[in-house]
């Protein structure tokens, strides 16, 4: 029944580099991709260097029509902005609440 599938891009970011991925991430954000749900940039509290995009997609059919564009993916311009490579993880969504 539940069909939302979740991306985590994550990557070590320089400090110096933290405010271009902020700059990068807020712009990109500004129009999100079709089947985009709800999209988080976030910095680890213990490894300040560790940064991740988490990204919540309607279907992983809407993901999966993103990823055959054959565009780079937009998180990974993002990341790459800012000096990074980031690691992808996708994940389907077993269950899910909100308040």
């Amino acid at each position: 029944m539940n069909n939302m599938v979740i991306t985590i891009l994550e990557a070590q970011v320089a400090p110096d580099k933290w405010a271009v991925l902020e700059t990068a991430y807020q712009s990109a954000i500004e129009k999100l991709d079709r089947g985009i749900v709800e999209t988080f940039l976030i910095q680890s509290a213990t490894t300040s260097e560790i940064w991740r995009i988490i990204t919540v997609w309607r279907s992983r059919e809407a993901l999966e029509e993103i990823r055959k564009s054959g565009e780079t993916p937009r998180g990974i311009l993002i990341f790459r902005s800012a000096g990074a490579e980031p690691a992808l993880s996708v994940f389907g969504v077993a269950a899910h609440a909100a308040a």
